[in-house]
């Protein structure tokens, strides 16, 4: 998808539908509001896992945001879920995971999973409109490398998570950690 002005974006914007996945109707609503003022008319939203998931399924959104911790089925066990190729029917489609936490251990597990972009909340407009522009404008190529089925790493990282109570910064993991 090539975009070249931001009329291109905005066009882009007034047209995709967007999931929200939040048990928080609180953050729900505020998220929708982050949406619709960058631009965002189709927004969808679903209060736990299990209704993301089945919401993709119905709706195949062009990006979905959704919460790490909820109960039933949080969301890295959604990831896991839907980065089942042959599994699941919209196995590709782009996750922002938009979340009160941040630990480093986190936002690792979330990029093993197969996360497009970890956001911590709280989050500004214009931090979630630039990671949508670009999952939108340069979407990475979906790779199957062993167990791990998600967009092309940026780079690499460990392998195994370790359980750590440090905040996620952009000096630990550039491009997509901070929000």
């Amino acid at each position: 998808m090539q975009i070249a002005h931001s009329s291109d974006i905005e066009k882009i914007l007034q047209q995709i539908n967007v999931l929200v996945i939040d048990d928080n109707q609180y953050m729900r609503k505020v998220t929708r509001n982050l949406l619709v003022n960058i631009g965002v008319k189709n927004i969808h939203e679903a209060a736990d896992g299990i209704a993301g998931l089945e919401t993709i399924r119905a709706l195949s959104p062009d990006i979905v945001l959704c919460e790490w911790e909820m109960p039933f089925l949080n969301g890295a066990e959604l990831l896991r879920i839907v980065r089942s190729p042959g599994v699941f029917p919209v196995s590709d489609v782009p996750i922002i995971m938009l979340s009160l936490h941040g630990e480093r251990w986190r936002v690792l597990e979330a990029l093993r999973l197969g996360v497009n972009e970890y956001i911590k909340k709280p989050v500004s407009g214009k931090v979630l409109l630039d990671r949508m522009v670009s999952i939108l404008a340069n979407p990475r190529p979906m790779v199957h490398n062993g167990e791990y089925y998600g967009p092309e790493p940026r780079r690499q990282f460990p392998e195994s998570p370790r359980r750590e109570s440090a905040p996620a910064t952009s000096a630990l993991l550039p491009d997509i950690a901070a929000g």
